[in-house]
């Protein structure tokens, strides 16, 4: 990445404005269930009031329609006053005279938390005046928020025209470095297991990793678009109608580049995804009408933990079957603990989507992965190989 770092940046008495990725879920109680965005942020803040710099962190929270109470970021700034073990200001906007006053107010080695930027609807909008509002805040900027680097709004584009210097934080740096290594300089041979729903939300993904992989491991509901595609009976299991004959040209495409692309085997299936529903294993040749199929079978799970076993990198994005209801969770639990498996034994395993990292929560399993991507999105349109404005707009290293 050609881009300025903040190890590049003089940070001592500067006002550094830094957008981080606070878009953490919350609990009932209105607490943050999920601090692994907060704790990935720690050390680009820690550089920033080690050197005495003044902190300015902005992020959004959810999708607030107008000022949702609800989803302020005050909490998240009890949350970060924690794990931070330094106090945090927090004021109750993000642009104006009163976020000013409080910015002018701060000392070296202090932070301060803005409220949440989609309060305005110009933040998305990537309104210049919002941007250069936020802007004034600081002298310098860092984009530590990768999972927003995919979109193009006031606070990760807009508000970098306004700056002589543009910086990569920590955590871009760390999910950049593992996806483009991914990508690029891979150790072989590479595989990459893709499941989720829809073939839709994964075409380009499929396509750009067609030129990269030695093995595709398709499991999820998005395998039954493909299996509707070779003429197969698949029940009333998922399928993307308007996308098979996209599903026979990937199979084409693999066929023609050599390229190991496995579906699944069987399947675990029953009339419903509930937790009290009939279940049962069989081929995927044997699908019955009225059934679906909601998990791999265990013939697909050994089939794909062989071909983990054989890799030395492994990017993985989506879940094998409906992981949130116990019976159809196996499939994805076991390719889980295959990758912990193997990174535990060198090989290099990267993590991005929001449900398959919500798989490896559920599973204790996020620290025994190599890499677990922050960005769900922005993870999603790296694989697929597009440019991603929040990072395009950083500055160039001369």
């Amino acid at each position: 990445m050609n881009k300025l770092t903040i190890d590049d940046l003089k940070l001592k008495d500067k006002r550094v404005l830094v957008r981080v990725d606070f878009n953490v879920p919350l609990n009932e109680k209105k607490e943050v269930a999920d601090d692994t965005r907060i704790v990935e942020s720690l050390p680009t803040i820690k550089k920033i009031l080690g050197e005495g710099g003044k902190a300015i962190l902005m992020s959004h929270l959810g999708r607030p329609k107008g000022k949702d109470p609800n989803l302020n970021l005050a909490l998240v700034a009890k949350k970060l006053e924690k794990l931070l073990g330094k106090p945090v200001k927090f004021v109750s906007d993000c642009i104006g005279p009163m976020v000013e006053k409080a910015v002018s107010e701060l000392k070296p080695g202090e932070c301060l938390l803005l409220e949440n930027l989609r309060f305005y609807p110009q933040e998305e909008k990537n309104d210049p005046e919002f941007a250069k509002s936020l802007a004034k805040l600081g002298d310098v900027y860092v984009n530590d928020a990768f999972g927003t680097a995919h979109r193009a709004h006031a606070s990760t584009e807009g508000v970098t025209k306004y700056f002589k210097e543009c910086a990569a934080g920590y955590l871009m740096q760390k999910e950049l470095k593992y996806l483009s290594m991914a990508l690029s300089q891979p150790k072989r041979p590479f595989v990459a297991i893709l499941g989720g729903s829809k073939i839709s939300g994964k075409i380009d993904v499929i396509k750009n990793l067609m030129d990269k992989v030695d093995t595709l491991l398709i499991g999820g509901g998005m395998a039954f678009t493909f299996y509707k595609a070779l003429g197969k009976e698949v029940g009333t299991s998922l399928v993307e109608v308007d996308k098979i004959e996209l599903a026979k040209e990937i199979l084409q495409e693999a066929d023609k580049k050599k390229i190991d692309l496995e579906l699944p085997l069987d399947f675990v299936i029953a009339p419903e995804a509930t937790e009290d529903a009939t279940t049962k294993v069989v081929d995927k040749d044997n699908i019955p009408a009225g059934w679906k199929g909601l998990d791999i079978g265990p013939k697909t799970e050994e089939l794909f933990k062989q071909k983990i076993r054989k890799a030395n990198t492994i990017v993985w994005n989506g879940p094998m079957g409906v992981f949130e209801v116990e019976k159809f969770a196996r499939g994805t639990m076991e390719v889980a603990k295959e990758l912990a498996e193997v990174t535990r034994k060198n090989a290099v395993t990267i993590v991005g989507g929001g449900d398959s990292v919500a798989a490896l929560v559920k599973a204790n399993l996020e620290k025994k992965m190599t890499h677990v991507s922050t960005g769900g999105g922005a993870s999603l349109e790296f694989l697929e190989g597009k440019t991603l404005p929040g990072i395009a707009a950083l500055t160039d290293k001369k």
